[in-house]
Formats: structure tokens, C-alpha cells, sequence
């Protein structure tokens, strides 16, 4: 099977680690990987922002690169929603791109969704001695539906003790650019998510979105609160020694 990875921009300038989990996870299951190297951005910030334009030039450097991918794997629910939920109002009435767009959508899946949906696979023989909790982001929830996924690659995972993080389809606050723009309540929200990891006294909070465990860590550290918070690509990599 080939599949080409979206590294998506915060992976790739800060998180590349993510990244490699995710490859050397598929690897072993016996998938051929590319990465494209004209993908850029998924446009999402400047779409969010109002800049629809500009958005979709960006996009399109993501049409061109998979198109001729089988499939497309991204460490990101928030990336995929844009892709799933988005191109096709950027693009309905673009000929050019319409037919790349229907077809990239067809093909792109968040990296859980991949593994348990496209190869079949919940159980990669990962022993990970630790108290987890899961943070069910925004995109990944809303958008693309995703939970049964990673409950089953968990459950598989061997000593493993799973919480459940009280109101966990809260959003954690980060938002992207809502951050930026409104980040006296971005920082409420993202102290209740704190506070509600808290109450479930896990050692690590795992999600499937960098963006929010990025925000998430940044506000467990500002508080002192010796919680890790860590992409499920690394939770499930044996290669990941914590």
C-alpha cells in the first residue's frame, strides 16, 4: 500500500517528532511513504481569518502535490476537517481544482482513522505502563467523527490505564487564531481543561491534534502541574521511550 504523509505546519516546525512516530508506525505495517515536498499549508488560518483568497492559494499547493497519491495520512483532525469540510466551498466554482479536490477529499484520513479504517489494524503490541486521559479536540470530534478509533488503538495498548477526562468534548481553547484574538478567554477555557485533567490524575493527556496539546502543555507548565501531554502517534511508537 502507498500512502503520502501531510506533515502539516506545526509538525513540521515544531513537532517533527510527531511525525516520525506517525512513519515509523506505518512503516511496520508495511505501507510505502512519500512526502511531497511542494505541500505548504492547509490554508486553514487564513481561511478561519476571513482571507478566503489567500487560503485558497495555499491549497492549491496541497491539490497539486497529492495528486497522485493513493492516500493521503496527516497527524491532524484539524488539517483533515479543513480539507473534508472546506475545499469544496473553496473551490466550487474552479474547474481546474474541482476534480483534485473531490478526489483529495476522498482520500485523506487522520492518521487514527487510517490505521483502524483503511489498514485494519487497533493492536500494535505497545506496552505503555502509564495513567492516560484523552482530549477529544475541536475538529477531529466535530468534523470528522473521530473517537472509536482511538479508544480501540488504546484499549490494545498493553498496561495501559485509561481515564476518562471529565467533559471531554470541551474545547481546550486554543482555536488557532482565536487564541490571538481572544486569549483572555482562550486562556479560561484552556485553565478548565487543565483543571478537569487534574481531577482525572493521569500521568499523560494524549489527542490526536498537535495544536491542542501544544496549548494544553503550555498551560499545564505555566501551572506547574507535572502532566505530559503527547500526540497518540508517540503514545503507540515502541521506538518512544518516556
Amino acid at each position: 500500500m502507498q500512502a503520502s504523509i501531510l506533515i502539516t505546519c506545526i509538525c513540521d516546525n515544531f513537532y517533527p517528532e510527531v511525525v516520525k512516530s506517525m512513519v515509523n508506525i506505518l512503516k511496520k505495517q508495511g505501507v510505502s511513504l512519500d512526502c511531497p515536498p511542494e505541500q505548504t499549508c492547509c490554508g486553514q488560518p487564513a481561511f478561519n481569518s476571513g482571507y478566503w483568497d489567500d487560503a485558497r492559494e495555499v491549497a492549491k499547493t496541497l491539490l497539486d502535490a497529492f495528486k497522485d497519491s493513493r492516500y493521503v495520512v496527516a497527524p491532524s483532525g484539524s488539517c483533515v476537517a479543513m480539507i473534508k469540510e472546506y475545499y469544496s466551498i473553496l473551490f466550487e466554482n474552479d474547474k481546474k481544482y474541482k476534480p483534485l479536490v473531490k478526489d483529495l477529499i476522498s482520500k485523506t484520513f487522520e492518521f487514527t482513522q487510517f490505521l483502524v479504517e483503511i489498514l485494519k489494524v487497533t493492536d500494535l503490541n505497545r506496552r505503555f505502563p502509564y495513567k492516560v486521559t484523552y482530549h477529544a479536540s475541536c475538529h477531529g470530534t466535530r468534523f470528522l467523527g473521530i473517537k472509536d478509533s482511538v479508544h480501540a488503538l488504546l484499549k490494545n495498548v498493553k498496561d495501559l490505564e485509561y481515564v476518562e477526562l471529565p467533559h471531554g468534548e470541551m474545547c481546550c481553547g486554543f482555536g488557532g487564531t482565536f487564541s490571538v484574538k481572544m486569549p483572555e478567554i482562550s486562556t479560561a477555557m484552556v485553565d478548565e481543561k487543565v483543571d478537569h485533567i487534574i481531577e482525572t490524575q493521569a500521568q499523560f493527556v494524549t489527542g490526536i491534534d498537535m495544536g491542542c496539546l501544544m496549548n494544553i502543555q503550555g498551560r499545564l507548565n505555566k501551572r506547574n502541574i507535572p502532566v505530559r501531554a503527547i500526540h497518540i502517534a508517540q503514545l503507540l511508537d515502541e521506538e518512544v521511550k518516556v
